[in-house]
This record gives structure tokens, C-alpha cells and sequence, in this order.
């Protein structure tokens, strides 16, 4: 859990809540409090006494955010989950990114991606409660899950699928399933690179893509000069353009493609990002310190700036590493937390 009040509070720190003394001074804590998010299931607060009506009994001014994997209503909000059941799993979203030939089910390839969104998502909320209460005076309940965060996260998908029945699943490398746009798709490089196209709407780039991508006799091509005709004979319009690139390598295109209007990108791994020119200018990598004190390393930085500063960014505190200071901001002394510690109420 996490008590947070003004940001110097922001801190993690340890009480043990079945402790009296340590009770106590989580109440006083509580007392200076903002915000107070948990997630843990429905049965663990009440036994812990930290669901919304304990909490609310030390501070009623307090905003109350709990995070779940499959929300806080219906028959199944007493059941945990993690990113690989609640986000990508029962959501449907890994079903969507397997494509239907491999016959199985990809795992999830990216660790904490559903938390990472879910976050996100619940500091928006927390954002948008504490300007509420500035504004009406009223302290508000917030809850996010993972399932509610991966369904949002590919709202698109979910609604047409309501609606036909039918949702769209990712292709395998090189599929050239029938197309009615040839600038969209993923094309493969001679040294096995792939590129994205996204040009959503060919009108006015026709010629200019063409040029770029070395087939600028196409664009006066009745059959792909306009926008019509390309559509109609998009794959064979895509046919060429695979070919095309499939004969040169991979930094050739990601240099020449550069000037071109339509819009593409290269299809890189998450390490390669750590060295992309534009990543890099807009500030998503940091160096950081060790907690032992060794060497810095890099992590990635927050993904909202104000201002165009860089976010101020630090490691990720050591479990506890705060619990003196966030006590002694209370007005404990250094005698008095020795006493805790000793009689194990705080960490």
C-alpha cells in the first residue's frame, strides 16, 4: 500500500498495521494524507482494517484508490491476478496479437505492460479526484483494473468486435492477406529488417511514395495513379512494393525514407530504442544511481513532460528506505523510531 500527502511524501516506508503502536502512527500518517491506494483484495483490507470505512474513519478528506486485476464489483473481486491473466490474457489483447496460424497462444513478452498502462491510468484518476475535491469539496473512491485497462487499451478492437462479431488478429511475418491499402503493412528488408508503412490515406502521396520506395513509373500507372484504382489493385500494388524493398537492406531504407511525406517507421526492438536519435532528444532515457552504490544504469524516464523539461527521475527506493524520514516528518525523534523498530512496528 501507499500513503501519499504532499510529493516530498512520496516515499516507501514500512508499518506493520497489526501492530498497536504501529496502528497508531498509521493513523497519524493517515491523518496528513491525500491519497491512499491499495491493492489489495476485498478480504485482506477488511481483516487489516484499511478498506474504505477504516480509512475514511482517520481522514474523511481522503481519496481512496484501490488498483485490481478484475475490478471491484461482481462475483470474481476477491480473485488476484497479474499482467499475464487480467491484461493479457482474459482480456482478449493476446489473443488479438497471435496470429491465428501459429495454432496456439503467444506469451506475454513484456513484463508489467498491463501495470505499467495501469498506472498510468490510475494516476490520471488520482490527478482528476484531488482537482474534484479542490472544486466540490468531495473526497471520491477510485478503481482501476487490469482488465478495464486492457480493454481500453484496445477499445477499437473490443467495439468492432461487438458490433460484427469479428475482430482483427495479427498477421504473421510476410502475409500478404488481400489488402485495399498497399502504403499500410509491414514489408521485409534484403538483410531480414522489416519496415512499417501507415500511410491511412494515399491521396496526395501517391507519386511521393512511389518515388521513394523506387517505383516511380507506378504513379502514372492508370492502375495505381489515383486513389480508386489503387485500391482496387492493392495487391498487386503491394506485391511490387515488397519486392521493391525486399532489395535493399534495412539502414538503407531507414536513411532514405526519411524525406519521405507519407508516414512509416522502422520495426525495432526495445533495446534499439535506447539509442534512437529521436528517443534520445526528447529525454526518454536516464542515468541513474545504484542503490548498492555501484554503477549507474539507465532506465526510462516518465512519459509526460511540462514544460519541455525532463522529468526529474531516480532509482526506485529500497523497500523501507524511507520509513525514518517520512516518521521524523511526523515529529518522531531518532529515540522514539529506535523503540519502533525494536518492537517491530515499523520496518
Amino acid at each position: 500500500m501507499v500513503v501519499s500527502s504532499q510529493a516530498q511524501r512520496l516515499k516507501p516506508h514500512a508499518i506493520d498495521v497489526k501492530s498497536p503502536t504501529g496502528r497508531e502512527y498509521f493513523g497519524k500518517l493517515l491523518a496528513t494524507a491525500d491519497v491512499f491506494l491499495t491493492n489489495y483484495l476485498p478480504q485482506h483490507r477488511q481483516k487489516n482494517k484499511f478498506d474504505v470505512e477504516h480509512i475514511r474513519a482517520a481522514n474523511p478528506n481522503i481519496i481512496y484508490a484501490r488498483g485490481s486485476a478484475y475490478g471491484d464489483k461482481g462475483p470474481e473481486r476477491d480473485v488476484g491476478g497479474f499482467d499475464g491473466t487480467a491484461f493479457w490474457t482474459r482480456s482478449g489483447v493476446g489473443w488479438a496479437l497471435t496470429p491465428a496460424e501459429l495454432g496456439g497462444a503467444l506469451s506475454q513478452g513484456i513484463p508489467a505492460f498491463g501495470d505499467s498502462i495501469g498506472g498510468m491510468n490510475i494516476a490520471g484518476g488520482i490527478s482528476a479526484a484531488l482537482f474534484h475535491r479542490e472544486r466540490t469539496g468531495e473526497a471520491v473512491e477510485i478503481d482501476v483494473s487490469l482488465l478495464s485497462t486492457a480493454w481500453w487499451a484496445a477499445g477499437a478492437s473490443v467495439t468492432q468486435g461487438m458490433e460484427t462479431g469479428e475482430t482483427m488478429r495479427s498477421l504473421m511475418p510476410d502475409s500478404m492477406s488481400p489488402s485495399v491499402n498497399p502504403f499500410m503493412g509491414n514489408y521485409t528488408t534484403s538483410d531480414g529488417g522489416t519496415l512499417n508503412l501507415c500511410i491511412v490515406s494515399p491521396t496526395g502521396y501517391i507519386r511521393d511514395t512511389f518515388e521513394h520506395l523506387g517505383l516511380g513509373e507506378l504513379a502514372d500507372d492508370p492502375r495505381f495513379s489515383e486513389v480508386l484504382p489503387l485500391i482496387e489493385n492493392a495487391s498487386a500494388a503491394a506485391e511490387l512494393i515488397a519486392a521493391s524493398i525486399r532489395s535493399k537492406p534495412f539502414e538503407y531504407w531507414r536513411q532514405h525514407l526519411k524525406t519521405m511525406r507519407g508516414q512509416w517507421a522502422p520495426f525495432q526492438s526495445l533495446v534499439d530504442l535506447a539509442t534512437d536519435e529521436q528517443a534520445l532528444a526528447n529525454d526518454m532515457v536516464v542515468e541513474v544511481e545504484s542503490a548498492a552504490g555501484g554503477k549507474p544504469f539507465k532506465v526510462v524516464r516518465g512519459p509526460v513532460q511540462f514544460n519541455h523539461e525532463a522529468l526529474e527521475t531516480t532509482r526506485a527506493p529500497q523497500a523501507s528506505e524511507h520509513t525514518e524520514l517520512v516518521l521524523m516528518e511526523l515529529g518522531l525523534n531518532w529515540d522514539r523510531i529506535e523503540q519502533l523498530k525494536e518492537a517491530g512496528a515499523i520496518a
